[in-house]
């Protein structure tokens, strides 16, 4: 296409071969390739200079649209990689994040993602406040951003909700509770509520659903807090994918007091969106 356009261009095969840096003859022949491809002839040769058929003349959009698109796919290809600081809070790295990278490495395959997990909330707030991260994703309730009771930086912040996070309370079978059919916060009263640290996301949803007036245990991350509730040290509010195989097993029992999910939200600096369509590229539209 680029020896035709050529051939269009300079009306000589002699002026295509000089413009392209060819042997003439190996113009002639690319000419005469696609032409024989073509089933048709695409100049007309009776004239000193090369004019174009009718058949030469259809082509000739075709071929500027070709390659303009080849040269857009060119530059896409050798683009230097777009580059997303991806802060995660480490709560949902094992369960929620795969699928998010999925979704944003398919839309964007020119993405190339930097994570950076901590424990702490703010820590990844704070960082996408000052720039350091270009988002981050983190656990809320509904509703408007910081809903779960949290502190928010002094920052213009946007946000798209991804999933739903489902909640679990559960207890060990053996539980006073555990054979009750129905539960209401106040049936907990005086049982004991164990908990991470003070701005755990499953910590702050449990204050939201039963108030300060249950009993707290602290016994950290999820894991020591799920094998604490297995033995018996209290309930435990949890995320189903952190309990689904212990549940299976009876090692652990759902109580009926279903809590309403969590969101995994993904944030940025609503005055600086680090990347275009982030917001329709990370929901997977």
């Amino acid at each position: 296409m680029r020896v035709f356009e050529a051939v269009v261009t300079h009306r000589t095969v002699s002026g295509a071969a000089v413009a392209l840096g060819l042997a003439p003859s190996s113009v002639a022949e690319q000419v005469h390739t696609l032409e024989r491809s073509l089933g048709t002839e695409l100049f007309d040769r009776a004239r000193r200079d090369l004019a174009l058929t009718s058949a030469g003349e259809r082509l000739l959009p075709w071929s500027r649209r070709l390659l303009a698109q080849a040269e857009q796919a060119r530059r896409e290809v050798v683009a230097t990689r777009t580059r997303l600081r991806l802060g995660v809070l480490a709560a949902v790295t094992a369960a929620e994040l795969p699928a998010v990278l999925a979704r944003l490495t398919g839309h964007r395959p020119d993405l190339d993602v930097s994570l950076r997990t901590d424990t702490t909330r703010d820590v990844l707030l704070d960082g996408v406040a000052a720039g350091a991260l270009d988002a981050a994703l983190v656990l809320d309730a509904p509703g408007p951003l910081g809903a779960l009771g949290f502190h928010l930086p002094p920052a213009p912040l946007a946000h798209v909700d991804l999933q739903d996070v489902p909640l679990a309370l559960v207890a060990a079978p053996t539980h006073p509770l555990a054979r009750a059919t129905a539960l209401t916060g106040e049936d907990l009263h005086g049982h004991r509520l164990l908990v991470g640290s003070p701005a755990c996301s499953y910590r702050l949803a449990g204050e939201r659903l039963l108030g300060r007036r249950v009993r707290r245990l602290h016994t950290g991350a999820v894991p020591a807090t799920r094998a604490c509730a297995a033995q018996g040290l209290g309930i435990a509010l949890l995320p189903v994918h952190a309990v689904h195989d212990h549940l299976a097993t009876g090692a652990l029992v759902r109580l009926p007091l279903d809590p309403p999910p969590l969101h995994l939200r993904l944030l940025w600096r609503a005055d600086h969106t680090p990347l275009p369509g982030l917001r329709a590229t990370a929901a997977g539209r």
